[in-house]
């Protein structure tokens, strides 16, 4: 059983766009923390992006200004929107869900740095993004 289906990655060339898509069951999509991340060949898992139950997003300062998350419920789809994309951006990008959270002065925050594989409890297999100069 495959809970979360990524969709959308590709080889751009430097400053295009590319929308990521991340299918899940409905009852995945009610969980409160939804992220995408990010991993290149012989580096660490990187963060890209989480929204929150109230739709609040949190992005890593190196996609800010550039990337978009979002979360349709009625299509059960994670959604990321990149653009203006850089050689740096290459990587497998994974969509998680049912994560954990902090609370940091009264307000939830979804984990989304030097994240552990159990701290969301779902993970997709991942899509291929490569971006060339």
């Amino acid at each position: 059983q495959v809970d979360l289906v990524e969709s959308g990655g590709g080889s751009v060339q430097t400053g295009d766009s590319l929308t990521l898509s991340c299918q899940a069951s409905e009852s995945i999509m009610s969980t409160y923390c939804m992220a995408w991340f990010r991993q290149a060949p012989g580096k660490e898992r990187e963060g890209v992006a989480s929204i929150d139950g109230d739709g609040d997003p949190v992005y890593s300062n190196s996609v800010k200004r550039r990337f978009s998350i979002s979360k349709d419920s009625a299509k059960n789809t994670l959604t990321l929107v990149m653009r203006n994309l850089r050689p740096e951006d290459t990587a497998m990008y994974y969509c998680a869900a049912d994560g954990r959270y902090r609370v940091v002065l009264g307000v939830k925050a979804c984990l989304l740095q030097e994240v552990e594989d159990s701290d969301y409890k779902y993970w997709g297999q991942g899509t291929q993004v490569t971006v060339s100069s």
